[in-house]
């Protein structure tokens, strides 16, 4: 019998399909796996924002993830939103029941306007119960600053930053630099157990339909790194995935706001 490799996502929900449970959906298909999913919290959303946020009970939270390991199984787990302490607890504690080695979080922090997502005691619940479950993450640079305390000003600070970050929080650390100006940039990714760094070029694309990048991404590294062992091979396809997604989907009009990007450009372009 054929088998997939699985990846389950375990983040908030987006009604208007562009992030969260639906982006992280899209993309770990578009990237050859089969998804699973345990929703943490249910949004009003559209391309033109958050109007409402519904916390789902943190047990069944837990109990989503537990049922859903317990019958189909996971290759790698993908953590997104996680809205309060209560779940992030929760998460914690139905993930540490299971032999997982491939756990990548984006931890949802800081929106792209630069307001905080979580509560100061809630980030800290984060810190202290997942990272310490988990073998990557995946910042912006907003997050960055509130992990480290400090500002990131330039390019050129990323190397240092990045190493910082992983050895800080005893993880990998792929930085994300979305948020710096000009059009060329580079991401940074570090593998703790190696201790080695991967710049992962980039070129900036005009457009507004950037929405779900973040969620995408982590999604992806999730997603490749169930098909493939070696979790830079997974960091280099996530990152040209996104990038193509990016690109393909900078010419279509969607809603009002902030568009999606094109998670099946290769089937859409045919």
């Amino acid at each position: 019998m054929k088998t997939y490799k699985r990846t389950l996502t375990i983040a908030g929900s987006d009604s208007g399909g562009g992030a969260g449970i639906q982006a992280d959906i899209k993309t770990i298909s578009a990237c050859g796996c089969f998804a699973t999913s345990a929703i943490t919290a249910i949004t009003a959303q559209n391309t033109e924002g958050v109007f409402a946020i519904h916390a789902i009970p943190p047990e069944i939270v837990e109990k989503q993830i537990q049922v859903v390991i317990d019958d189909i199984g996971t290759d790698s787990v993908k953590i997104g939103m996680l809205n309060n302490s209560e779940t992030t607890v929760a998460v914690k504690r139905a993930l540490s029941k299971y032999d997982i080695n491939k756990i990548v979080l984006d931890p949802v922090m800081v929106s792209t306007s630069g307001h905080k997502l979580l509560e100061d005691a809630a980030i800290q619940t984060l810190i202290e119960q997942l990272f310490p479950l988990c073998h990557l993450i995946t910042p912006n640079i907003p997050e960055a600053e509130l992990l480290l305390g400090r500002k990131i000003t330039s390019q050129e600070e990323f190397p240092d930053t990045v190493k910082e970050l992983a050895e800080k929080f005893n993880l990998s650390v792929y930085l994300k630099a979305g948020h710096l100006d000009g059009d060329s940039f580079y991401d940074i990714f570090y593998h703790l157990p190696t201790k080695s760094s991967k710049i992962l070029h980039g070129k900036r694309v005009k457009t507004v339909n950037t929405h779900g990048t973040g969620c995408s991404l982590s999604s992806a590294i999730a997603a490749f790194w169930a098909k493939h062992d070696d979790i830079n091979v997974a960091v280099e396809n996530a990152h040209q995935y996104i990038q193509k997604a990016i690109f393909e989907g900078k010419d279509y009009k969607i809603g009002n706001g902030h568009g999606p990007i094109n998670h099946f450009f290769e089937i859409l372009n045919k």
